[in-house]
C-alpha cells in the first residue's frame, strides 16, 4: 500500500531543504490516482504552515510534450499566494528553476463545471511560470511529476485585461527576454490550440477533484513555449500581443 504521507513528506522536505531527491517511482509503484493524493497532501502541509491556495496550473498543454511523456490529457497543480512574486524573485530557495511564459486568467464566479469556465474569466494577463522540480536532473515519470505539485514553483502576471475587448487569445504571439536578449518566441495555439481549451480542462479537473474554482483565483494556462533555465541576478521580460508585458527580477 502507498504510504501517502510519507511520500509527501519526502517532498516538501525536498523543497525546504532545497535538495533534490530521486524519483519516487525509483523506491516502488505510483499510480496516478495515488500521486494526486500525494500533491493534495503536500499542499495540505503548506496550507498547515499558513499558506493560500490561490489559483491552479495546467502542465502538458502541448501536444508535443504529451507525446513525450506518453499521456493524452493535462496535468494540473495548484498554487499558493507565496508563489505569487510581484517584481523580484529570490531563487535562494530554489533547486533547479526554470521560467515559461504563460496566458493567465482570472477568475471571476465560482467554477463549479466547464459549463461555467467561460463566463467566469473576469480578467486575461500575460505571464510567467518558474518550474523548479523537486527530482534531480529535472528527469520523473507522469506520476511523479504529478506528486510534485507539476513542479509548480512561482509565478507572476501582468495587468489585467477584460477578455470581451480581446477579439480571442486563440493566436497572441508571446516573447520572453532575459537580459534583453531574446530567449524564446511563441503563440498562445501552442496551449491545446487555444488557451480556453486549457481553462475548460482546468475546470474539469476541479470538478472531478471536488476543488471548485473560486472567485479571485488564477489559473496559468500553461506554456507557449519550452521552458529555460533561470539565472541569479538577471532581469526577465515576457510581452503578449494585445495583453502589456510582465518583469522580473532575480537575485
Amino acid at each position: 500500500m502507498t504510504d501517502i504521507q510519507q511520500l509527501a513528506t519526502t517532498l516538501d522536505d525536498a523543497v525546504r531543504d532545497v535538495r533534490a531527491i530521486a524519483p519516487l517511482t525509483d523506491a516502488g509503484p505510483l499510480d496516478v490516482t495515488d500521486a494526486y493524493r500525494v500533491q493534495r497532501a503536500v499542499v495540505a502541509r503548506r496550507k498547515a504552515r499558513g499558506e493560500r491556495i490561490i489559483g491552479v496550473k495546467m502542465g502538458f498543454t502541448s501536444r508535443a510534450k504529451m507525446v513525450q511523456m506518453g499521456v493524452d490529457d493535462v496535468i494540473w497543480g495548484l498554487l499558493t499566494d507565496t508563489m505569487l512574486v510581484e517584481s523580484r524573485l529570490d531563487l535562494g530557495g530554489l533547486i533547479q528553476p526554470r521560467i515559461e511564459p504563460e496566458i493567465a486568467f482570472l477568475i471571476g464566479s465560482p467554477v463549479r463545471s466547464v459549463a461555467d469556465a467561460d463566463a467566469a474569466v473576469a480578467g486575461v494577463a500575460v505571464g510567467y511560470e518558474v518550474l523548479d522540480s523537486r527530482y534531480r536532473d529535472f528527469a520523473f515519470t507522469l506520476p511523479d511529476v504529478i506528486a510534485d505539485n507539476a513542479s509548480a514553483a512561482a509565478f507572476g502576471v501582468g495587468s489585467w485585461h477584460d477578455p470581451h475587448d480581446l477579439g480571442g487569445i486563440a493566436n497572441i504571439g508571446l516573447v520572453m527576454e532575459i537580459e534583453g536578449r531574446l530567449t524564446q518566441t511563441g503563440s498562445s495555439a501552442a496551449i491545446l490550440g487555444d488557451p480556453m481549451r486549457s481553462l475548460r480542462a482546468a475546470a474539469r479537473l476541479a470538478e472531478q477533484a471536488g476543488i471548485p474554482l473560486e472567485p479571485g483565483w488564477v489559473v496559468l494556462a500553461g506554456a507557449a513555449t519550452a521552458a529555460v533555465p533561470l539565472p541569479r541576478n538577471a532581469h526577465v521580460r515576457v510581452t503578449a500581443a494585445g495583453l502589456g508585458s510582465v518583469e522580473v527580477t532575480t537575485a
